[in-house]
């Protein structure tokens, strides 16, 4: 494989954090955070088939494998929504390299089950069928989903479009990969092998992920919760000072122990 099939921005000094975007976007998504991660050796990831990133066929451990050949052999990992969902996967696959984990606005299994809170298999279904008549409106309505709720619902999808537009357009067959891991991806029974310090962000408005999924999660021994009262599925950019102030104490914490060992 081409050692360099992924785009990853590495920006910064210091502590090694990898940050996955999620569905549709791509990491420019993360610039609001730039500043505040200063202190960091961040390493901004093109998911495959996003931005500046070229394709990878296969599956979500497809695409594991591309990001793990181009990362840090150990960091700190954030994914948001699907990013969240490969960053959960590389927790349980690559424990020694995965030094700690923090997840946005993600669940181990995004599609409702009998028994699971999640987006209704209808929803996904309606994306991947529109994918192929207008790929720019399908990513478009996804983008307003992602902000429904939130009390800044226009102002934070014109600010992710923006974001969004900066690089090139999602390939098609990404776009389709992607749903299909939101739509049979469930990590629901290897989450509870996770045992890094893993922080999990929610937006108690997020249309994508309700918060009933908050309680349905497992408590494990490191794993804490922060929720984000009047955020929806997009919380760093419609609450960016709140959601830094609580991620930034939670990095400082992770820092000071790997600096430690």
């Amino acid at each position: 494989m081409n050692l360099q099939q992924l785009h990853i921005e590495s920006i910064g000094q210091g502590p090694d954090l990898v940050l996955l975007h999620g569905w549709g976007v791509n990491s420019a998504v993360f610039s609001p955070l730039t500043t505040a991660l200063a202190e960091y050796r961040v390493h901004f990831v093109d998911l495959p088939g996003f931005g500046y990133s070229q394709a990878v066929d296969g599956n979500i451990h497809n695409w594991l494998t591309a990001i793990m050949e181009q990362v840090p052999d150990k960091a700190i990992w954030t994914g948001w929504s699907l990013g969240g969902l490969v960053a959960m996967l590389a927790a349980v696959h690559y424990p020694e390299r995965v030094s700690a984990l923090c997840t946005i606005a993600s669940s181990p299994c995004f599609m409702a089950r009998e028994d699971w809170p999640g987006i209704p298999a209808d929803v996904l279904g309606q994306f991947a069928s529109q994918l192929t008549e207008d790929l720019d409106k399908t990513v478009e309505r996804f983008l307003a989903i992602q902000a429904m709720g939130s009390q800044t619902a226009k102002a934070d999808i014109k600010h992710l479009r923006e974001l969004v537009l900066a690089r090139p357009r999602a390939q098609a067959n990404a776009l389709a990969q992607g749903l299909d891991m939101l739509e049979t991806v469930d990590l629901r029974s290897q989450i509870t092998e996770i045992k890094q310090p893993w922080l999990r962000v929610w937006g108690k408005l997020d249309g994508l992920v309700p918060r009933r999924v908050i309680k349905a999660m497992p408590q494990l021994e490191h794993s804490q919760d922060l929720l984000m009262a009047k955020a929806s599925h997009a919380p760093f950019i419609s609450h960016t000072s709140e959601f830094i102030q609580g991620y930034q104490q939670w990095l400082t914490t992770q820092a000071k122990s790997v600096n430690a060992s």
